[in-house]
């Protein structure tokens, strides 16, 4: 969320920054100033009707102490009036503070100055490339179509259990991705990150914290009788560990890492590009997530970005980094490198993983503040990562490395985790 200080002091700026993420944030910004305004005005006023009341409170001791009950009683009617009218203002006080809050929680987080105009995906930024697209054999094929032919996937066993999106892993298919979860956990803690194990389900509060409530809300899982939401990503419930606190500068970096089964609906979502396992409504994702000090947040992304392409490198999968665009952005972020692998069979890139820097967006509405050189509380910055999201990774890696017998070679990395060589 964006601060009040910010849109009192720099309101064009913030209609101007928006643009570029195709955001048209003037009647937005004008309604929460103008709430703001008027909260301010009866907060004015509200100060001098409790300091009217607290004086005319002294005057009844006083008067009663003279024994001028008379007077005393005129003057506890006045001051009855004046609760009334305390409370009236308190009540309206309370709705343009509500009213603000409705319209403040709609403004996205202000894009970094190194994000690139553009709409869509079309226009996003290369920043590099890495590995080799490998030539595969003539009778390649796709990894549903493998999945099926191996037997170690069940798209229908899915659909019958519960829908579309909701495979089935068999066999060396599971143990494939048991080896991938335990060979990032174990990249990711060798690295510094704390391993964390957080619930699957989060209640309103978390999800509005770190910015999924109101924005997504479509896409949530909502378990209507206890209203709790099934989490999108594991940096729901992580980040929020720290939320409504106050650390101190020597606290950080505060470095995690956690693996999470992740649900989304994904409406709206049809077509040739989401077969197999290109989009699912559950899936495994391994996740980083930092909390930093602001002076330090974008060397932290910068080493978040280094971090998953390492762990992409030892997977020997063709990929690129791409810096997103404005209108390719979260809600939430205020800079996004989305890491995408080649999908040889498919022809066409994957996204697996996006490392994002929230400044101090997640922070102002979850309260996660520090104490500065002066003790005075200041918003901390939080970032988050794919460190990695299964599902296409598992697909590259099944449609990169099948050979021409049908098989299907496993990278050395994880050969150690899955205990085989080949699927077969």
């Amino acid at each position: 969320m964006l601060t009040l200080k910010l849109l009192r002091e720099n309101p064009d700026f913030v209609v101007e920054r928006l643009s570029v993420k195709n955001f048209d944030a003037k009647e937005i910004v004008d309604d929460v100033l103008r709430y703001d305004s008027l909260r301010r005005e009866h907060q004015t006023q509200l100060d001098a009707v409790l300091a009217e009341q607290n004086k005319k409170a002294k005057e009844i001791g006083t008067l009663m102490k003279e024994g001028r009950k008379e007077q005393a009683e005129e003057v506890k009617a006045q001051v009855a009036k004046l609760k009334v009218k305390s409370s009236d203002l308190e009540k309206l006080m309370e709705e343009e503070n509500g009213k603000m809050l409705e319209r403040l929680v709609l403004l996205p987080n202000i894009p970094a100055p190194e994000v690139p105009l553009g709409k869509s995906s079309e226009d996003n930024v290369v920043v590099r490339q890495g590995g080799e697209i490998p030539q595969l054999p003539e009778n390649a094929k796709p990894h549903w179509e493998l999945a099926k032919d191996l037997d170690f996937i069940d798209f229908d066993l899915g659909v019958k259990l519960t829908g579309a999106g909701f495979p089935v892993y068999k066999g060396k298919g599971a143990r494939i991705q048991r080896a991938l979860i335990s060979f990032f956990l174990d990249r990711n803690t060798k690295a510094g990150y704390l391993e964390i194990q957080p619930p699957l389900v989060v209640n309103q509060m978390s999800a509005y914290a770190t910015g999924q409530l109101p924005d997504k809300s479509e896409q949530m899982y909502h378990v209507n009788l206890d209203d709790f939401y099934l989490i999108p990503t594991a940096e729901v419930p992580v980040t929020n560990i720290y939320r409504d606190t106050i650390l101190n500068r020597e606290d950080f970096p505060i470095k995690m890492t956690a693996y999470t089964q992740c649900f989304r609906r994904e409406a709206g979502s049809y077509g040739k590009d989401v077969r197999g396992l290109n989009r699912l409504h559950q899936f495994d994702k391994v996740e980083i997530v930092q909390l930093s000090l602001p002076e330090n947040s974008y060397n932290a992304l910068e080493g978040m970005v280094k971090h998953v392409e390492s762990l992409v490198q030892e997977l020997e999968l063709p990929y690129r980094i791409v810096r997103l665009c404005g209108g390719d952005m979260s809600f939430t972020s205020a800079i996004t490198y989305d890491f995408e692998v080649f999908s040889a069979a498919q022809k066409r890139w994957l996204e697996v993983s996006s490392v994002s820097n929230f400044e101090s967006f997640q922070a102002n509405r979850m309260k996660l503040r520090f104490r500065d050189e002066n003790g005075k509380p200041q918003l901390a910055h939080t970032l988050n990562g794919s460190s990695l999201a299964l599902p296409r990774i598992l697909a590259a890696l099944i449609e990169n490395n099948q050979t021409a017998d049908g098989r299907i070679r496993l990278p050395k990395a994880l050969v150690e985790y899955a205990g085989f060589s080949y699927i077969d």
